[in-house]
């Protein structure tokens, strides 16, 4: 693909696959598990990026820090390294979990490969009661170089603030891997979840393509929205939830923001006058 000016990019496909498998709260070993089989049924040697929802290993519901404490784990905990045995070659996994370093808890994800533990992303911006269990990660957001392109990460509500996929974007990132816990809430008859139409503005507006893993069902009393989904580059919903998952194959141009032979649009940002 050729951009305005003049220079060449190749493009390549990426199998997005969002999980929404069955999480228990407080059964650590049986959600690691579930979430290891849900993995492991893509894990042949094509380029997949799959994403597993907010707190998978846990649950979402603490009724208090000790109780979150009791659940977390470090990001060297064998159990969770353990995952890249379920994981093809060239896939990437998005796996969200409660983290204790320290004395501090953080509601994190990491980013698993068949080598291990690439990175891991603590959420920075906290809702609810989350404030009283978790301390805030200290970045809006990360991106992530790994062989099936620049992953950018946020954890659900950071993605209610657009400047954190923007900034994502704009340092590069090719996809965007969002892990999530949505609770349900009311909306007019026919509408898509606040939370997926406001996901599908901010895919749109940095042509950031977004797997979005939901929970589905209830946890203690809270009902979960099931937004499991991917979204492409456009803004559209591609794939929804069915058996568990999303699944849609996503065209990846890195760094192509062309609008037609005239505009780009990061070129075309004027921030000094914004």
């Amino acid at each position: 693909m050729e951009h305005p000016d003049g220079s060449k990019t190749t493009s390549h496909q990426v199998r997005a696959v969002a999980l929404s498998p069955t999480i228990h709260f407080g059964d650590t070993e049986g959600n690691l598990a579930r979430v290891a089989d849900a993995i492991g049924s893509g894990a042949d040697d094509a380029p997949r990026l799959v994403v597993a929802p907010e707190l998978t290993t846990s649950g979402y519901v603490f009724a208090d820090r000790a109780e979150a404490w009791g659940l977390a784990m470090t990001r060297s905990d064998a159990r969770l390294a353990a995952l890249s045995r379920a994981i093809g070659p060239r896939t990437v996994a998005v796996v969200g979990f409660c983290e204790r370093d320290g004395d501090d808890l953080f509601n994190s994800a990491a980013v698993i490969t068949q080598a291990g533990i690439q990175a891991v992303y603590a959420k920075s911006h906290l809702w609810g009661a989350e404030s009283a269990i978790f301390r805030p990660g200290p970045s809006a957001g990360i991106v992530v170089e790994t062989e099936i392109g620049r992953i950018g990460m946020a954890i659900c509500y950071d993605n209610e603030f657009p400047e954190v996929p923007r900034r994502l974007a704009l340092r590069g990132a090719e996809m965007l891997a969002l892990p999530v816990n949505w609770p349900l809430v009311p909306r007019p008859r026919g509408e898509r979840p606040p939370e997926t139409v406001q996901a599908m503005a901010a895919a749109r507006s940095s042509r950031l393509p977004t797997v979005v893993a939901d929970r589905h069902g209830t946890e203690r009393g809270v009902s979960w929205t099931g937004g499991t989904a991917v979204i492409d580059g456009d803004g559209w919903v591609v794939a929804e939830a069915t058996d568990g998952h999303a699944e849609a194959v996503l065209d990846i141009t890195p760094g192509h923001k062309g609008l037609g032979p005239w505009n780009d649009l990061f070129r075309d940002r004027r921030p000094d006058i914004y």
